[in-house]
């Protein structure tokens, strides 16, 4: 696999870009990435076209939700990230407590284009989101990885794997209520 990829936020001029990565479908099951966006009532009530269009408005106004990666020009990833009080269920979730009271960035999604998947896509979508939320000014950068990568079933690997985010220097600092690790990365 080349190894041209290039790490963009996610602005109106990759819109485009987006929906051909994420297919008819939305990604994971229609969701456009607005799962952790929406309270838990309003999600369950949204159709697939509500969310791609709350995503549309998303990217319209800014700030980016997210950062798109290319390879060779073609887009093959996205990550959504930015800082955890932008994302409503994060702050009404019992599962998601906050770990203090720090402010933190938080990724909470990874969609990698089915021809670019086990080619370290998500490790270079870690890369750039670090580097993005530094270029931000964030501190700490936080998430919720699955931590058994082996054959991995559907979306079970949407927030990312825990070795991925192991390379890249993060440390677990919680566990969540079903037991996931909560990460951290010190941006300084």
């Amino acid at each position: 696999m080349a190894t041209a990829i290039e790490v963009h936020p996610v602005t109106p001029e990759r819109w485009a870009d987006l929906e051909k990565l994420f297919g008819p479908s939305g990604a994971y099951g229609g969701c456009w990435c607005m799962y952790f966006r929406m309270r838990s009532s309003d999600n369950a009530r949204a159709k697939g076209s509500e969310r791609k269009a709350s995503l549309k408005a998303l990217v319209a106004t800014g700030p980016p939700p997210g950062l798109i990666a290319y390879l060779n020009g073609e887009p093959a990833g996205w990550v959504s990230l930015d800082a955890r009080e932008r994302f409503t269920m994060l702050r009404y979730s019992r599962m998601y407590k906050p770990v203090d009271d720090r402010p933190v960035w938080t990724i909470v999604c990874f969609v990698v284009g089915r021809g670019y998947r086990r080619h370290g896509m998500m490790g270079r979508l870690l890369q750039g989101a670090i580097g993005y939320a530094r270029d931000k000014g964030a501190g700490i950068l936080e998430a919720y990885p699955v931590e058994s990568p082996s054959e991995l079933k559907g979306y079970a690997g949407y927030m990312g794997i825990r070795s991925v985010f192991d390379r890249a220097g993060f440390k677990e600092v919680a566990r969540l209520a079903n037991g996931r690790p909560v990460l951290r990365k010190v941006l300084g």
